[in-house]
């Protein structure tokens, strides 16, 4: 297929979308429901299938936390949505004498990456669909088919719950050119932007508006007042869930030494591996390739398949790999982020040091995604978090899973924003009311 030919496709579906969605518009809010509910309970229903679709197909994660992320995706995005009003008058400001009103955008393009490639599907379907918009996505090609059987599913709902056809769609063959032309193109409305850096520096520079997400290099504080074993089992739970593929999986612990020996102990008992000087120099270098982006071929995979594609010997049942560490920079893969269970390991010697030890990280990369602080004290979390250059400050809780609102009372999402600090338009986790716009009634009161 030429790239005129793949050109023409995407003419095509933007222009279906279009005329749906100029349909779609008319719709009650009762019928949105309808067809919301309708793309939750059967995207709910393929949950599995989705899941081991995405896992063949990429290699990447565990099935059994797949299905957990597109449960995630269809449910608990559901329940955050399904009674915001989004048609007609969403909200009378009586005392203001304001009446605000809820229009849809049109056409949202939806960048999908290969490591969330269903539960993203999902989740940016309900928040297009909630709002009255068409979506079409651009999948990643190492994810196309499972991407292309969720798009299926979806479409299938909402046509059965009495939408127009073609409101949600998926570019067939995707490369960087039919990427591009959705992202340029004069009907798009907004890019829904969750992918590599570059991408999203793209979708910022089409022309049209766009909410992108970068990536994350999420830091641990474990301060000396902290609960050990809960810190530990958090950790745990969070780096090992999908194999450490959630963005907002923890990156390195920074451990207070008052109580290193008391963390290092419960990690072990945890099945993590502490790798020795020459252990880590080898996964080190196969953590990143030589232009220093993430090597593909180690992430989502269990931290005994990186053992055995690198040529350690670690434990079957290892769940996390570690290095303990002391310097902070690009060339140090330790201080970056790795969608895998491998952990860098940082001792400080007080609490003022752990706050700045943490700073260096997300400087380093992920400026504006995720910070975690395990301790019992409120003003060392309230201190941490006013520190952090990051969109979201975790406190005794799972970076991967309470980044995304399932372990928080966040926004459930799939889409989360880094701010102006890390080059986004948004420090929200983006949900259904980022899709649409408001007009606004004013009467004069002065």
């Amino acid at each position: 297929m030429t790239e005129v030919i793949k050109v023409k496709e995407i003419e095509t579906l933007v222009e279906t979308a279009k005329k749906a969605q100029a349909k779609y518009e008319n719709y009650t809010q009762e019928q949105v429901d309808a067809i919301v509910k309708n793309v939750y309970q059967k995207t709910l229903d393929n949950a599995e299938k989705l899941a081991i679709s995405a896992n063949e197909e990429t290699g990447f994660g565990k099935v059994s936390d797949k299905i957990i992320k597109n449960t995630f995706a269809s449910e608990q995005v559901y329940e955050s949505i399904k009674d915001l009003p989004t048609v007609g008058v969403i909200n009378r400001r009586k005392e203001d004498k304001i009446i605000e009103i809820g229009i849809p955008l049109g056409v949202v393009a939806g960048l999908i990456p290969s490591t969330n490639p269903t539960a993203t599907v999902i989740f940016k379907s309900l928040i297009a669909l909630k709002t009255r918009n068409a979506i079409v996505f651009s999948p990643h090609p190492k994810a196309l088919k499972s991407i292309l059987m969720a798009v299926e599913i979806i479409e299938k709902a909402a046509v059965e719950a009495g939408a127009p056809a073609g409101l949600v769609q998926v570019i067939q063959e995707p490369t960087l050119d039919a990427t591009s032309a959705l992202m340029k193109h004069a009907d798009v409305s907004l890019i829904l932007a969750t992918g590599g850096k570059a991408m999203v520096q793209a979708a910022y520079s089409s022309g049209n508006p766009a909410i992108g997400v970068g990536p994350g290099n999420v830091p641990v504080l474990i301060d000396a007042t902290a609960d050990i074993p809960h810190a530990i089992d958090c950790v745990i739970s969070s780096k090992t869930f999908d194999n450490g593929i959630i963005c907002a999986s923890e990156q390195a612990l920074v451990v207070d030494k008052t109580v290193k020996e008391a963390v290092i102990e419960q990690l072990k008992a945890k099945k993590a591996y502490f790798m020795n000087e020459e252990e880590s120099a080898k996964v080190s270098q196969f953590i990143l390739r030589e232009t220093g982006t993430l090597n593909p071929d180690i992430v989502g995979k269990s931290a005994s398949d990186v053992a055995k594609l690198v040529g350690i010997s670690v434990p079957e049942e290892t769940s996390i790999l570690i290095s303990e560490q002391t310097e902070i920079g690009h060339h140090n893969p330790y201080s970056r982020e790795k969608l895998t269970p491998i952990l860098g390991l940082f001792t400080v010697d007080s609490f003022e040091n752990g706050v700045e030890t943490c700073k260096a990280l997300l400087a380093n990369e992920g400026t504006g995604h995720t910070a975690v602080i395990h301790t019992t004290t409120d003003a060392n979390a309230e201190i941490f978090g006013l520190e952090m250059r990051a969109s979201r400050i975790l406190v005794n809780t799972l970076g991967a899973l309470g980044a995304i609102g399932a372990t928080t009372k966040l926004a459930p999402s799939m889409t989360l924003g880094c701010g102006a600090m890390g080059g986004s338009s948004t420090t929200d986790n983006v949900t259904a009311h980022h899709l649409m716009n408001v007009k606004r009634i004013a009467y004069g009161v002065e």
